[in-house]
């Protein structure tokens, strides 16, 4: 995903929070980040295999999370 794209899916999120976060998630190898040379500039974050295997734990997570509301 672009990060525009990014920034319209999350709902109240800073520009500056969503830029660390891509940082920290790319410097923790869980997405990577591709950089394309042409103007205007263009960006293009997927998950990485690792990031992946993640998804049930954190839907799991997320329905804890609902029962315990």
């Amino acid at each position: 995903m672009r990060y525009g794209q990014l920034r319209k899916i999350i709902n109240g999120i800073t520009p500056k929070m969503l830029t660390q976060t891509l940082r920290e998630l790319e410097h923790d190898k869980l997405l990577t980040k591709k950089v394309y040379h042409e103007v205007p500039p263009k960006v293009e974050y997927s998950l990485t295999g690792t990031g992946k295997s993640l998804i049930p734990l954190i839907g799991q997570l997320k329905k804890w999370g609902e029962n315990q509301m």
